[in-house]
């Protein structure tokens, strides 16, 4: 069984990691919320020491001109693409940030060139706050799933699904598949985001991260088979529990917005997600660099996976609201 040192990659929340090619490419939200940036390492343990490329810059004025978040890399067909929200006002300027979802292209086989194209945005027959989009192919259909403000919905966002004609644009009409509904997910904020899809003999576990970004933070999860009508939320089945949540024994608050790779020798699923070891934040969490991405093994049982708790850091880590240098010296 693999083992890993926790920190993976510091001041990096909603991470991305995925594998191609015996190569994980790791990108997340930078604390500055100002661009894209990647880095490419053989082994998770050595991804906080790999070089970080920026391959993007927000725009100076418009839509992808604020708060670029939550950056996820995917391989579709021949080329990469990348997904992110990004807005257009400050915070304070409307009731909601003004996000919503774009995608780069990149047809190059190596994802760390600098020839990403702008597609543009990705529409929704609702023109209201989106984020957090991921895809996955399943029996030959891209899907689309994100978080998106419905207005006649109480809240921050729900969760969505659609196929796709091509890695921007939706072919069907969005279904909704989860809205914050339990306790767990509406503390300080009601909040279903960042959706992560892992899939293991024949099923599709779709996890989510719910509740405001501190310490009510955490991780549910819904549950399909890859052979059942994807686009019919009946097909889907919502587990009423957190499967993944704050640690205070392990000083793990927060945990979320993960995604999902496996081990160097492909033996073990693992879950990379983002979570804080304190609790003290002044002002809004989400200003706060210290969300950084970390790895636990994910252990299959009858009922699914089972993904245990945070582990304890045994790397060094921040204590500051300072942002670090990109290769995380200090």
């Amino acid at each position: 069984m693999s083992e890993y040192h926790n920190p993976v990659v510091l001041q990096r929340a909603d991470p991305w990691v995925i594998k191609h090619q015996g190569a994980y490419y790791f990108t997340g939200s930078y604390p500055a919320y100002d661009r894209i940036v990647l880095r490419r390492a053989d082994r998770i343990d050595d991804l906080q020491a790999a070089p970080e490329k920026e391959i993007w810059h927000k725009h100076e004025s418009g839509p992808m001109s604020r708060y670029i978040w939550a950056p996820e890399l995917h391989r579709i067909g021949d080329a990469w693409y990348i997904y992110f929200a990004a807005a257009e006002e400050d915070f304070g300027s409307a009731d909601l940030p003004t996000h919503r979802m774009f995608v780069l292209e990149n047809k190059d086989e190596d994802p760390m060139s600098d020839n990403w194209v702008e597609k543009g945005r990705v529409e929704t027959p609702v023109d209201s706050f989106s984020l957090d989009a991921t895809t996955e192919v399943i029996k030959g259909v891209q899907y689309l799933i994100w978080a998106q403000k419905d207005p006649a919905i109480e809240g921050n966002s729900n969760l969505y699904i659609a196929a796709m004609s091509n890695p921007w644009t939706l072919s069907t009409e969005p279904v909704m598949l989860s809205k914050p509904e339990y306790d767990w997910e509406c503390v300080d904020f009601k909040v279903n985001e960042g959706p992560a899809v892992l899939r293991h003999e024949g099923m599709v576990y779709l996890t989510y991260s719910a509740s405001g970004t501190g310490v009510p933070y955490a991780v549910g999860m819904l549950t399909a088979r890859e052979d059942g009508d994807l686009l019919d939320p009946a097909s889907w089945t919502k587990s009423d529990h957190p499967v993944f949540k704050t640690d205070e024994a392990n000083h793990q608050y927060g945990p979320g917005h993960n995604s999902f790779t496996v081990s160097e020798d492909g033996s073990q699923d693992l879950m990379i997600y983002h979570a804080r070891n304190y609790t003290h934040i002044e002002g809004d969490p989400l200003f706060d660099p210290n969300r950084h991405a970390r790895v636990g093994l994910v252990r299959w049982t009858d009922d699914g996976p089972d993904f245990g708790v945070p582990l304890p850091d045994d790397r060094w880590t921040p204590q500051t609201r300072d942002i670090l240098p990109p290769d995380g010296s200090h």
